[in-house]
């Protein structure tokens, strides 16, 4: 149990970058405003159902990436950590907006309408879950815990499949190194996979063992494409996609500057040829030919807008 918990905890450390304390939003969000175009934060990265915008939650609220322009989402201007897409919409965690109804840290929270209203699901006042990923089409949820609260008496990885209503542990078995991701199958929620000082593992178990898929770099972030092929950041900032069943590989070469290191990545639901990264320094790319071509659409935090 005591590697359980010390794996639990290192995930804190290892997404320190895009980590917010634990302050008030009222401390936090007085002197933003929905207009800007700049990002102080990235916390998250994903596609929505239709494949036709990118979210991107900025903590002061989520910004949104269609049609070549960039917007502000609808809604509270939460600060949301733990930012997961799934069909249905997302799931995340976080710190309400200044002047919001809603306990700090807001717990585990669901919106199906892009953050225009948001769902208290769990665990509201008690935890804020940065460790946290969704299975896009099954709604499966895991998290990596960092403190004993109502639902999980520990720290570790728990996997849930009632929308937080109740928590089942896994004991990651297998596992080597500080942990860095966390990512979760599309449709197959017994499927996890985390990301290390080491590499890569996958468990088929629901997160009871977990065995190698990839250990030549420190992975930065993971994801699965809607096919079910894991997309692993490496140190060296390229991106590995590999098909779990056959374990063939295939590099793809991004342009993220040296110094700089993939935060996150997300591939469309809907175009199995686009894929979009954001880096620690708040660089994000968008490519529609598997990472042939980049497109440049925010850099250090400012939004591009295509003409």
């Amino acid at each position: 149990m005591k590697k359980v918990i010390t794996l639990a905890m290192a995930i804190v450390i290892a997404i320190a970058f895009t980590a917010c304390s634990k302050k008030t939003s009222n401390d936090q969000h007085g002197s933003h405003n929905a207009g800007e175009t700049a990002f102080m934060h990235i916390h998250g990265l994903g596609y929505s159902s239709d494949g036709k915008r990118l979210l991107i939650p900025i903590h002061n609220g989520i910004k949104v990436y269609g049609d070549g322009k960039w917007s502000d989402a609808p809604g509270e201007k939460h600060d949301y950590m733990g930012f997961s897409v799934a069909d249905n919409g997302f799931y995340s965690s976080g710190h309400p907006a200044a002047g919001s109804k809603y306990k700090n840290p807001l717990g585990l929270i669901k919106s199906t309408d892009e953050g225009k209203s948001i769902t208290v699901l769990a665990l509201e006042g008690e935890v804020d879950l940065h460790g946290m990923s969704v299975g896009y089409r099954t709604h499966s949820l895991y998290v990596l815990n960092s403190e004993p609260n109502s639902k999980m008496k520990q720290a570790g990885l728990f996997y849930s499949r009632d929308e937080g209503k109740s928590w089942v542990s896994g004991q990651m078995t297998g596992l080597s190194g500080q942990i860095t991701a966390l990512a979760v199958h599309p449709t197959q929620d017994a499927i996890v996979a985390i990301g290390t000082e080491s590499g890569a593992y996958f468990s088929k178990d629901n997160g009871q063992n977990f065995a190698a898929v990839y250990t030549e770099q420190p992975v930065s972030t993971l994801a699965f494409t809607d096919n079910g092929d894991l997309m692993i950041g490496t140190a060296k900032a390229e991106l590995v996609n590999i098909n779990l069943e056959t374990r063939r590989s295939v590099t793809v070469k991004t342009p993220v500057k040296t110094g700089d290191v993939i935060a996150y990545v997300s591939g469309s639901p809907v175009n199995p040829k686009e894929m979009a990264i954001a880096t620690a320094k708040k660089d994000v790319y968008l490519s529609t030919d598997n990472g042939a071509a980049w497109r440049k659409i925010a850099d250090q935090g400012q939004a591009i807008n295509q003409p």
